[in-house]
């Protein structure tokens, strides 16, 4: 009954590869570009029981891997390492705060789906995957079949 809505099936990649990037690049910049704020950040960790450098891991992966899905570039990978960071971050900090309320997980569960539903699908439209190595043109000729 919607299938002709399968067509618009790269947009959706679109719009979810921009908004879980936007909501990590606006998350690892407050870890990542105020000063002293990685070296806090990666020392927190510690506090949960994780070594120094997955805090590092984890800062690096919410900037820089949210710039890489803004772009479109090494979506899985970036989606891949967004989701295991949304993961660990449900597990060790916002289980506690349940389904609703302060510091409940409901916001890095919607990051985790959306992450793992990019590994699943890929870049979408306007994504640079699609020109990297010569794919792009492949693309075309499957969808206008």
């Amino acid at each position: 009954m919607f299938s002709w809505l399968d067509r618009f099936q790269p947009f959706g990649a679109l719009v979810l590869r921009l908004v879980v990037g936007v909501i990590m690049v606006a998350h690892g910049y407050t870890k990542i570009v105020p000063s002293g704020a990685l070296y806090n950040f990666s020392h927190m960790v510690t506090r949960l029981h994780l070594p120094v450098w997955l805090g590092y891991v984890a800062a690096f992966t919410e900037f820089f891997g949210g710039m890489l899905l803004i772009v479109g570039l090494l979506t899985r990978i970036a989606a891949f390492m967004t989701a295991c960071d949304m993961a660990m971050a449900i597990i060790k900090i916002h289980l506690h705060g349940g389904l609703l309320g302060p510091n409940s997980f409901t916001l890095p569960l919607a990051c985790f789906a959306i992450a793992l539903m990019l590994v699943f699908t890929g870049c979408g439209w306007l994504g640079l995957d699609d020109f990297v190595g010569g794919r792009g043109s492949r693309r075309a000729r499957v969808v206008s079949r």
